[in-house]
């Protein structure tokens, strides 16, 4: 423990940000991380518990109180090894994920947590600068093979830890560039795409053949996602060629709102409108590839979802210089602060205000959307605005409030209320029973992972349904011991 009283000593620092005014100007990250002596004193922070909940609060079990510890005494090298002997790939997690970890902090019972999403992003960032973070290729091939099917967090941490394993691994992504929701589900201003590239170098030294533009199973009927693949392999060519494949892919059929005037012109679910923007960011010249992008210039915006995907498109919308920004959420406002000592060490429900909302944005509660409605004349069949009513929660059940309906403006109208399901078609393509939320059924018990189809196995998102980055590292951490133990009849990848 590197400071007995340091958690007495020293108040928790949150990482700095842009200033809004600048970042509304650009796509870079938001955040600007720590300084080294800024790291050093928050790591002094953790009390290094006898039971420290934090690594139980993480889903990938990091080594938090060691990695702080060795932060706090200047050992940078060694940090970077106890977080990657967890987490393949902390540079995500300490841009994007809530960290739970530090709602199990013991500390924040009844004080600030420590920040060790904070202290894990400075970690990740000095070991890219200086070098640290290097291939690690296996020393013996077992002769196995595996087919990885989706380029998301899930299906690459299973890709690493597969070939450092000894064993020939291929990714196949249905979209152009590797990374799947970290790519084009994330806005550059929360994680900068060239984390992913550099990841992916990594790997590719390590041994894994990446493919793209490749579609395994069958294209969704209809589908408005304007990224699918011009290549489709079938399950049967997949289970022939390799001796086990892993469905990795996300959770990506969005939840629709079926309401009077959904057909109007100008609403579109968030995952038709963010990947857009980050292909502009990539270089991509939209109209070249048949697609007129989505654009919130001087619109007033409305989002309907108040989470996480929600907050991005109000982000996005911004930068667009949209006229205004309303975002609904139909639950009722959470309390500002949490009962600390009556929640602790579980993830607590209480308003959180995202880098996205301190840009501008009118924040709506305990609201519904009732109808959408169309303009006149020039604007007939585009959606001008909507018509909403206030909502409470009775016996479980959600009533209207009479006399609360409201006319809003609205020019273009973006759903984010999250995500019900995988792509089905793949499922269905390999045959792969559903649970009653249309996931891939797989269980997590020993020796799991494995469907009902012999030597196809499933993690990440398709199997425990929309989640966090890190459940996705886990699950693809763990279906990859699954795999390899499978193949050899044992595994020494950790669990």
């Amino acid at each position: 423990m590197g400071k007995v009283t340091g958690f007495m000593e020293y108040e928790r620092l949150e990482e700095p940000y842009q200033p809004v005014q600048l970042r509304l100007k650009n796509y870079n990250e938001v955040a600007m991380g720590l300084k080294e002596d800024e790291a050093k004193v928050q790591s002094a922070r953790c009390m290094d518990c006898g039971t420290p909940f934090c690594n139980n609060g993480c889903p990938v079990n990091n080594i938090i109180p060691d990695f702080n510890d060795l932060v706090y005494r200047g050992d940078w090298k060694n940090a970077i090894e106890v977080l990657h002997s967890t987490n393949n790939f902390p540079e995500f997690t300490g841009r994007i994920c809530p960290a739970p970890c530090e709602a199990a902090c013991t500390l924040y019972v009844n004080d600030d947590a420590v920040g060790i999403k904070s202290i894990e992003h400075a970690i990740i960032d000095r070991a890219w600068a200086e070098g640290w973070v290097l291939p690690h290729p296996p020393k013996h091939k077992s002769g196995k093979t595996v087919a990885i099917v989706g380029s998301g967090p899930a299906g690459l941490a299973a890709a690493q830890q597969l070939v450092r394993a000894g064993h020939e691994v291929t990714v196949f992504e249905k979209n152009d560039r590797i990374g799947g929701l970290l790519r084009y589900g994330i806005p550059d201003f929360k994680m900068e795409k060239s984390h992913i590239d550099r990841r992916v170098d990594q790997m590719r030294f390590e041994g894994v053949v990446f493919r793209t533009g490749v579609m395994v199973g069958a294209l969704p009927e209809g589908s408005k996602v304007t990224n699918w693949a011009k290549e489709v392999i079938a399950p049967e060519q997949l289970k022939a060629q390799f001796d086990v494949v892993l469905l990795a892919g996300g959770a990506e059929q969005s939840r629709d709102l079926p309401v009077p005037g959904r057909d109007l012109d100008g609403i579109h679910f968030a995952m038709e409108f963010l990947p857009q923007q980050n292909k502009v960011i990539a270089g991509d010249k939209l109209k070249t590839l048949g697609i007129t992008q989505i654009r919130a210039d001087g619109k007033h915006v409305v989002v309907i979802g108040g989470g996480d995907t929600g907050s991005d498109c109000v982000g996005t919308s911004n930068r667009h210089g949209a006229e205004s920004v309303t975002q609904f959420e139909l639950m009722p406002m959470p309390p500002e602060h949490e009962n600390g000592p009556l929640v602790w060490p579980y993830w607590p429900t209480k308003l959180r205000t995202s880098s996205s909302h301190e840009e501008g944005c009118e924040r709506e509660f305990a609201i519904a959307t009732k109808e959408f409605i169309g303009g006149e004349g020039k604007d007939k069949g585009k959606v001008k605005a909507l018509k909403s009513v206030r909502v409470e929660w009775q016996g479980g059940k959600m009533v209207e409030v009479p006399g609360t309906e409201q006319i809003i403006p609205a020019d273009l109208v973006l759903l984010a209320m999250g995500f019900v399901s995988p792509v089905v078609s793949v499922l269905d393509a390999f045959g792969v029973d559903k649970d009653a939320r249309g996931n891939a059924r797989a269980s997590t018990d020993e020796g799991g992972y494995a469907t009902n189809v012999p030597k196809v196995f499933a993690a990440g998102d398709v199997r425990r349904g929309q989640s966090l980055v890190v459940w996705a590292i886990r699950e693809g951490r763990q279906a990859a011991r699954e795999i390899d133990a499978l193949l050899m009849g044992h595994s020494d990848l950790p669990r």
